[in-house]
């Protein structure tokens, strides 16, 4: 058995983090090879590619997809990706689609996080649903899981073909082995891996837990920026792709696929991630969420929370996403005669919320890392009562520096419905709607 890997990017511009290289940008249009002239010249798919490997289309998008939006690769692979046994039925775990499982109560809900199992358990065994909508056979909606993991995955891949996975690590640092290249990943980066690409997950720490939007509708993108101008928020230079690896490696292995809600096992005689050379726009990144570019208030009031959005799913309906991925990192308030925290609202979006580090400001207790809340369509939610007393007394003439805190928001248009699983787990907070239960009228007919 022999594994190979990049020799030398030869057509794109890469930056290093440690022993893995990337690609600089958002959906650009790459090309890289790990071993020099394995990508044809001027044409797609030559009579005989370089090296004996086989040309394979990857399709993220319809084929008559804009150009602005249309998402391909180009892949050149030492076997094509339809080289295995036939897929058979196992069991899906804690892991699903269906999102009709039990009533859906319109009750403001959080959860502890999720233990670290004590048994074996790599990425895929760890996946859990908490909630979601929609369904994989429209394409349309969200599925939101969390994964609890505690060793590596050997001699089996994953693919998604109900969706792309927005994978958020909470604990633990990862090294995603995909077909397009090697990601590495610590708490407060993210990972997107489009819809169909093959990939394991490696343990870099003895454990890891975090969180997955299964983004079921169209691929994530950057939002336009409107009035904030040419810069701001999420800033396209700071996506990272990773160049091209291979391995050709022979054996017994398994290529497990999230089909129509259920996963499916597949035999194979080799390893899958053996693509020498690929070029296009359809591949998998890293985005680190400190490099976030926060807009916010400089005289009173705060904007909405869309200030704070670093990718969208955009719908069928102009200006109303599928779903949003918003994050709340540290920042500086400076709003004057304003109050600062988050204030009470309700939605017709729903809010599926986490925190990745520290304290979330809007909650004094209760929301712990790794943890998650979720305040479904006209839920009222906002800050709890000791939070609001804080915020109503404190001092506006002086900003306010929130540091050490990273949480984001799984914001979707449709009703996100909780699992089974979720409303029966033990680490769901029967009690957390005592936090506003200390809310006091301060209502004083005399006193304007």
């Amino acid at each position: 058995m022999t594994t190979k890997s990049a020799a030398r990017p030869a057509k794109a511009a890469a930056e290093s983090t440690g022993s893995v290289r990337y690609q600089s940008g958002f959906a650009s249009e790459f090309a890289t090879e790990a071993l020099a002239g394995a990508l044809p010249v001027g044409q797609n798919s030559p009579q005989r590619c370089p090296y004996g490997l086989y040309a394979e289309q990857l399709s993220g998008t319809a084929f008559t997809a804009p150009r602005h939006a249309n998402r391909r690769s180009w892949l050149y692979r030492i076997r094509p990706a339809v080289h295995h046994r036939p897929f058979r039925r196992i069991e899906d775990g804690r892991l699903t689609s269906d999102f009709d499982q039990v009533a859906t109560p319109p009750n403001q809900l959080r959860w502890d996080p999720l233990p670290i199992p004590a048994q074996p358990t790599d990425f895929v065994q760890g996946l859990v649903t908490m909630a979601g909508n929609g369904s994989p056979y429209t394409q349309s909606g969200a599925g939101i899981h969390v994964y609890v993991a505690n060793r590596s995955m050997t001699d089996r891949a994953f693919y998604d073909a109900d969706g792309e996975l927005l994978i958020v690590p909470q604990q633990g640092r990862l090294r995603f082995a995909t077909e397009l290249g090697l990601i590495e990943a610590e708490p407060q980066e993210i990972v997107v891996i489009p819809r169909g690409v093959r990939f394991r997950v490696e343990l870099l720490d003895s454990a890891a837990r975090g969180y997955v939007c299964e983004n079921l509708g169209s691929p994530f993108r950057l939002p336009d920026l409107g009035v904030i101008g040419s810069n701001g928020l999420a800033n396209s230079r700071d996506f990272q792709t990773p160049v091209a690896w291979f391995e050709d490696r022979n054996g017994e292995y398994e290529l497990i696929a999230k089909f129509m809600g259920h996963l499916w096992s597949a035999a194979m005689d080799h390893s899958p991630l053996d693509v020498v050379a690929w070029h296009g726009n359809c591949a998998p990144y890293k985005y680190d969420l400190r490099r976030f570019n926060v807009i916010g208030s400089i005289s009173y009031d705060h904007p909405d929370p869309s200030i704070f959005l670093v990718l969208q799913s955009v719908s069928d309906t102009a200006g109303v996403d599928s779903i949003d991925f918003v994050i709340f990192p540290p920042r500086v308030l400076a709003m004057q005669h304003t109050f600062r925290p988050p204030w009470f609202h309700r939605n017709i979006a729903s809010e599926f919320m986490g925190l990745v580090h520290g304290t979330y400001d809007a909650k004094a207790q209760g929301f712990a890392p790794g943890g998650a809340s979720l305040h479904n369509c006209m839920s009222g939610h906002g800050p709890d009562a000791e939070t609001f007393e804080k915020a109503s007394g404190a001092e506006t003439s002086k900003p306010d520096y929130i540091h050490d805190t990273m949480a984001f928001m799984f914001e979707t248009r449709h009703v996100i419905r909780p699992t089974k699983f979720a409303l029966e787990s033990p680490q769901l907070q029967s009690e957390y709607f005592r936090c506003w239960q200390g809310l006091q009228s301060n209502f004083d007919p005399g006193r304007p």
